[in-house]
C-alpha cells in the first residue's frame, strides 16, 4: 500500500461515496472504485458496504479509517509543504491563431492563484491527448478517440484581408491546413508571396504588401486591416475544447479549462464571429 491509495480511501470514506471523492481527488468514480477494491485486496479487509446510494464503512473499515487518519496527521505537514511549491504543468495545444489569442490572455488563464504552469504548444497537427502530448487541445473537429472529453466553443470563419481594397498579391502559406490549401487552389496563376508560417501572412498584410486569408477573429481585431472578401464558407468549421476525460478533474486542469472556455466563448461572440460581408460586397478570393 502506498500513501496515494490511502489518501483516496480517506476521501471516499469521508464523502460516503465515489462522486464526492471524485471532485476532491481529481480521479473519476470508476477509477476510485477500482482503487478501493485493490486496496481491500492488498489489506485483506472488507472496508466498505457498497450500497445503491454510496459507500458505507464496515467495522473493519471504521478501524482502518482511524489508523489511516492518525497516519494522515503525520504525513500532512510534509505533503502540504510540497503542494505549496508545486505547480501543475498544463500543456495547451492549438493552431497558430488560437495560440496567439491564448498567449495574449495568459494572465487571465493563470489567474491570481497561478496554480498551473502553462505551456502553449503551437502546432498545425493534432497532438495525442490520450498519451499526454497535451493536456488541453483546441480542435477544428469533434474528437472520435475513446477517453477524451470535449466541448464545442463556437464557429470559426475566414475571410480575405488587406489594408485597403487595392489589388495586391495574395499571401500563400506553405502548409496543409484547410486555409492554406484553399488559398493555393483559388489563387493559382495569380501573383503571390509565399510564407512558411501563417503569422507571416498577417505581418505582410499589416505591412500593406499582400492580401491574406485570416480567421475573422484575428483579421477583424486588426485596426489596420479590412475585409476584402466575404466570409469563405468552405473554411467554416466548429471549434472544440478537448481534454482527457480523467485528467480534467484535477483542480488546476479544471480551472484552466474553465478559463480557456470563457475566453473562447467571448472571442466567438465578438464582432468577427458573425457571417459578415466584405466592404466592397464581393464574395470569395479574386
Amino acid at each position: 500500500m502506498d500513501w496515494d491509495d490511502l489518501r483516496l480511501f480517506l476521501a471516499v470514506a469521508r464523502h460516503g461515496g465515489l462522486a464526492g471523492a471524485a471532485g476532491e481527488t481529481g480521479k473519476s468514480a470508476p477509477t476510485l472504485g477500482r482503487r478501493m477494491l485493490a486496496l481491500e485486496r492488498a489489506a485483506g479487509l472488507e472496508l466498505f458496504r457498497r450500497l445503491p446510494r454510496g459507500y458505507e464503512l464496515t467495522e473493519q473499515g471504521q478501524d482502518f479509517l482511524a489508523r489511516v487518519t492518525d497516519l494522515e496527521a503525520q504525513i500532512r505537514p510534509l505533503t502540504d509543504q510540497a503542494e505549496g511549491r508545486r505547480r501543475v504543468l498544463v500543456k495547451i495545444s492549438a493552431g497558430t491563431w488560437m495560440t496567439k489569442v491564448l498567449c495574449e490572455q495568459a494572465g487571465e488563464i493563470l489567474g491570481e492563484d497561478a496554480t498551473a504552469a502553462l505551456r502553449f504548444i503551437s502546432a498545425d497537427h493534432v497532438l495525442d491527448i490520450a498519451h499526454r502530448e497535451a493536456v488541453i487541445g483546441i480542435r477544428n473537429r469533434r474528437p472520435e478517440q475513446i477517453g477524451l472529453a470535449c466541448r464545442k466553443v463556437g464557429r470559426v470563419r475566414f475571410a480575405g484581408y488587406a489594408c485597403d481594397e487595392a489589388e495586391r498579391p495574395w499571401a500563400r502559406v506553405l502548409g496543409k491546413t484547410p486555409s492554406a490549401l484553399w488559398v493555393a487552389e483559388n489563387t493559382e496563376g495569380t501573383a503571390c508571396l509565399e510564407v512558411t508560417n501563417p503569422r507571416g501572412a498577417l505581418d505582410l498584410a499589416l505591412a500593406g504588401t499582400v492580401r491574406a486569408v485570416l480567421p475573422t477573429f484575428i483579421g477583424d481585431r486588426e485596426a489596420a486591416l479590412q475585409r476584402v472578401t466575404a466570409p469563405i464558407k468552405e473554411l467554416d468549421h466548429d471549434q472544440w475544447l478537448v481534454t482527457h476525460h480523467e485528467e480534467r478533474f484535477a483542480p488546476a486542469v479544471r480551472q484552466t479549462i474553465d478559463r480557456v472556455y470563457r475566453i473562447l466563448r467571448a472571442l466567438h461572440r465578438g464582432p468577427g464571429s458573425g457571417p459578415g460581408r466584405s466592404r466592397n460586397g464581393s464574395r470569395g478570393v479574386s
